[in-house]
């Protein structure tokens, strides 16, 4: 009698079971997987929160030999190697903050077959060093993380990355999977070329976040906006606010806390002991605020981060989808909440003309920001809208800012044209040009002591916008610079000029239809927290009190251990724990997020705690 032998595919359903205590696959990562399993390489796009990891984790346990993967952060890499510890896994990593004793003990046991998964950093991998050390074991796979470091092009990009089309070379019959939450057609082609991927198989998930709600204010008072958004929405939870610079941070940060909100700065000019030291407390206090620059947030693992803020805008939609993408990784409701305004245009439209890159790469960054300005300025469903960038057809979602309230059109041709005008006369009569403000108050006919010395009052567009406020002006003059009637003069310090597509408006060849601002600082979220499919259903006031007892077991055991005690159990295990509400051991197994090892290690005190 023939005993079976278990496929591959059932191979990998029981590593998923039985070391990651899931029962099953996610429709996207099977695929990949089975894909990997079978030696082939593979390009992998999926958003934050979707699974990414256990892509490569899977095949890596199931093939034979170990597992290598490289991370840029060293941050991300610790945390992974100890939640995989905590399942059980031998894992171990390579970084430039170890100490020479544990990076020979880990090269030890590399050597000798004791490692499943190593995570290298991309300039420690290609080292004679360690390409060495690999050798001294069977490799079952390469997995590149974040892998869009690899594009000039795109917002993270890593020189050391390059040299990584050199493991295709080392390892030809080694399957090698890269992996990116945020992609562009043009950037994933890029990671293709650039890692020698050319062959390889793409996967595709669908980048919507359903839990996660967008909103896009106009820009007014942004410190009061900031506080009232957090106040009203979100008190007493996790966020992060993204600004554009170091000493921005450092102010929003002192106000907030004057406000009686806990929040941190965290920028690449801080000391990094302190800068450490903070990020510890964003990732294990509850209610922290980081308020940052783009330098936080990759690879930082917090599940319950529930905003994401703007009060500058982001030079392009992979930046924003993936600074927006670390809200509501746990799958409940999250908000990405952006404050947008004129100086917003001017500075962006700045910088790119300012940079020191040639003009492909200005180029470029127009089409990037462009993109991201028709975002802010869409009519329609920011979802649609940000979907659609990524190639992805998707219905309205009912849920954003613009869905729950359509914003009013009007027809701004008479408006434009006023604008247009009195730039073009103050180049074609005095060869001057002058900033959104000036152009303002001459049209709203205002004897500014400029004005008056300049004789501008002479000008036929003087008081002709009377019939406007002028925060309706610069709502105009915004709407104006982001579809590309006007652009910025940057040898004029940020003044206007006229651009290519101005003449036909000027003409009345083209429509133009303006938003009407509504000047409201903030939509009160209480009403308008999602209404698509619900992630997960809220506690009833049982399972809340047992989730309660199931934080404060977590809390004393980690004490206990000296271990975080998210590599326990998260709070998405300790939910779904407290909802289910098991009585046994066989039903604490069924639960995802439990595996084999946390059983025997900790459920019998699980089921003590709530049994209290």
């Amino acid at each position: 009698m023939h005993s079976h032998l278990p496929t591959a595919q059932e191979k990998a359903l029981d590593v998923l079971q039985n070391v990651f205590g899931y029962q099953q696959f996610r429709a996207d990562q099977e695929s990949v997987i089975h894909h990997l399993i079978e030696g082939k390489d593979c390009v992998v796009l999926m958003p934050t929160g979707a699974g990414k990891s256990l892509c490569y984790q899977v095949p890596a346990l199931v093939r034979p030999g170990s597992g290598v993967v490289i991370s840029p952060l060293i941050a991300l890499m610790h945390d992974q190697v100890l939640a995989l510890q905590g399942l059980g896994v031998r894992a171990a990593c390579l970084n430039s903050s170890m100490s020479w004793e544990e990076i020979q003990a880990v090269e030890n046991a590399w050597a000798r077959g004791y490692i499943d998964l190593l995570y290298v950093a991309p300039e420690r991998l290609l080292t004679p060093r360690t390409l060495s050390l690999l050798k001294r074991t069977p490799i079952s796979l390469f997995a590149i993380d974040e892998a869009h470091c690899v594009s000039q092009w795109g917002h993270d990009f890593r020189p050391e990355y390059l040299g990584l089309s050199e493991l295709a070379r080392f390892w030809p019959d080694v399957p090698r999977i890269a992996l990116t939450a945020t992609a562009t057609t043009q950037t994933r082609e890029e990671i293709e070329t650039r890692l020698n991927l050319k062959q390889a198989k793409t996967f595709i998930a669908s980048f919507d976040r359903p839990n996660i709600r967008y909103e896009i204010v106009e820009k007014t008072q942004v410190r009061q906006q900031l506080m009232r958004f957090i106040s009203e929405n979100h008190p007493d939870e996790s966020g992060i606010v993204y600004c554009l610079s170091r000493k921005r941070c450092e102010s929003i940060a002192e106000f907030l806390n004057k406000q009686g909100i806990v929040a941190l700065p965290y920028h690449a000019g801080m000391d990094p002991r302190e800068r450490a030291a903070h990020q510890y407390r964003f990732l294990h206090e509850e209610g922290i605020v980081m308020v940052a620059t783009i330098a936080f947030g990759m690879g930082v693992n917090k599940p319950d981060v529930r905003f994401v803020a703007h009060i500058d805008m982001p030079k392009s939609i992979e930046g924003y989808y993936q600074e927006t993408g670390r809200a509501g990784r746990d799958g409940l409701p999250a908000t990405a909440w952006m404050a947008y305004g004129l100086t917003d245009v001017l500075q962006q439209r700045k910088m790119i003309e300012t940079s020191q890159g040639d003009e492909a790469f200005k180029e470029r960054s127009r089409v990037q920001l462009n993109a991201m300005l028709a975002l802010c300025e869409t009519a329609t469903c920011r979802r649609v809208e940000l979907l659609h960038y990524f190639g992805q057809d998707s219905e309205p979602c009912g849920n954003c800012d613009v869905c729950k309230t359509p914003p009013t059109l009007w027809n701004g041709v008479i408006a434009g044209q006023k604008v247009l005008s009195t730039v073009y006369w103050l180049y074609k009569n005095y060869q001057q040009r002058f900033g959104a403000n000036y152009i303002i108050d001459i049209l709203l006919g205002i004897h500014t002591e400029r004005i008056d010395s300049f004789a501008h009052y002479q000008l036929s567009t003087f008081g002709i916008g009377k019939e406007y406020t002028e925060e309706i002006w610069h709502s105009v003059i915004r709407q104006l610079l982001a579809k590309g009637y006007l652009s910025v003069d940057i040898e004029g310090y940020s003044t206007l000029a006229l651009t290519s597509r101005s003449a036909r408006l000027l003409r009345g060849e083209e429509e133009l239809w303006l938003k009407q601002e509504s000047l409201v600082v903030s939509a009160r979220s209480k009403n308008v927290m999602p209404t698509r499919k619900k992630t997960f259903q809220e506690l009833n006031p049982e399972a809340y009190h047992r989730y309660q007892l199931l934080k404060q077991w977590r809390e004393e055991r980690s004490r206990r251990d000296g271990l975080d005690g998210q590599f326990i159990f998260n709070d998405t295990t300790l939910r779904y724990i407290a909802m289910a509400d098991p009585r046994t051991m066989q039903a604490l197994s069924k639960i995802d997020g439990i595996n084999l090892y946390k059983l025997n290690t900790y459920g019998k005190e699980v089921l003590k705690a709530m049994a209290n």
